[in-house]
């Protein structure tokens, strides 16, 4: 027979009530639902930052393809994720890669990149916590869990924090983006910023955590809550064609979380 050790001061006092009225049974099935229920909330590093969010302006959560579905048996012996407390921002990037690929062949594509970034360049995974092909599928990335605040390594100095969205394509100058992939990432970035009720329009502040972005360390930066991996590191990444597109990009997140429409056009992220 197990006996419940703890004083009975330190109990609830409705299950102390229950414990002195009620008989032995009922006294011990709810002493056990008292510590079921007291169980529950998650604890310790890496605790989902949704837990105590705000509901006014969220998302709803795009479909996303797991990372089972493209990583085969190419999986890398890799450290633990790392997550940061909550997402401010989401970096919008593009993979440099060709475009006319068949949408059936993704997959593969994005093993592919896995295979070139924690293989060749001996990364602890692939960098983007999600990707977007030109049919508007979004792809799982980065491992850790599409619900939390996974730190990828996606843009050198504010991975903490935020969401890099790969484009699987080269947007360069005059390229012609699809709009179901804009959609889909302006779909990924209303869901991931309505977990903390944040503008996809509105400016957001970050700190750089090392001095190889355009930031020093510990210097602050101003970012639009999606910006171009260009705001924040010395690249010409997410192409010109696809940063012309980031304004449409961000009304159309806010629109998914059933905010107005601004009356002026937003201005671009600080650089």
């Amino acid at each position: 027979m197990c006996v419940f050790r703890a004083p009975l001061s330190r109990l609830p006092r409705a299950v102390r009530v229950a414990l002195v009225c009620l008989p032995g049974l009922a006294a011990v099935v709810a002493l056990v639902l008292w510590a079921v229920g007291a169980d529950r909330t998650p604890t310790g590093a890496g605790r989902p930052a949704t837990a105590r969010t705000p509901a006014a302006h969220r998302a709803e959560r795009p479909a996303i393809v797991p990372r089972e579905r493209w990583l085969g048996d190419a999986a890398y012996t890799r450290p633990p994720a790392r997550y940061a407390d909550r997402v401010l921002a989401v970096f919008v990037h593009h993979t440099d890669s060709p475009n006319d690929y068949d949408c059936a062949d993704v997959p593969r594509i994005i093993r592919d990149l896995y295979v070139g970034q924690a293989g060749g360049r001996a990364w602890d995974d692939i960098g983007y916590n999600f990707l977007v092909d030109r049919c508007g599928t979004v792809y799982e990335g980065r491992a850790g869990g599409v619900e939390r605040p996974v730190v990828g390594a996606h843009t050198q100095g504010f991975n903490v924090g935020t969401t890099g969205i790969a484009a699987i394509g080269t947007f360069t100058a005059g390229v012609p983006v699809p709009q179901a992939m804009t959609d889909s990432i302006a779909a990924v970035a209303a869901w991931k910023l309505g977990l903390r009720d944040i503008d996809p329009r509105s400016p957001v502040r970050l700190v750089s955590t090392n001095s190889m972005s355009r930031y020093r360390a510990g210097a602050p930066g101003t970012f639009a809550a999606i910006a171009g991996h260009a705001d924040g590191y010395y690249t010409a990444c997410p192409g010109a064609a696809l940063t012309a597109r980031l304004p449409a990009i961000r009304e159309r997140a806010a629109h998914l979380q059933g905010r107005q429409r601004l009356t002026a056009t937003p201005q671009p992220a600080h650089r």
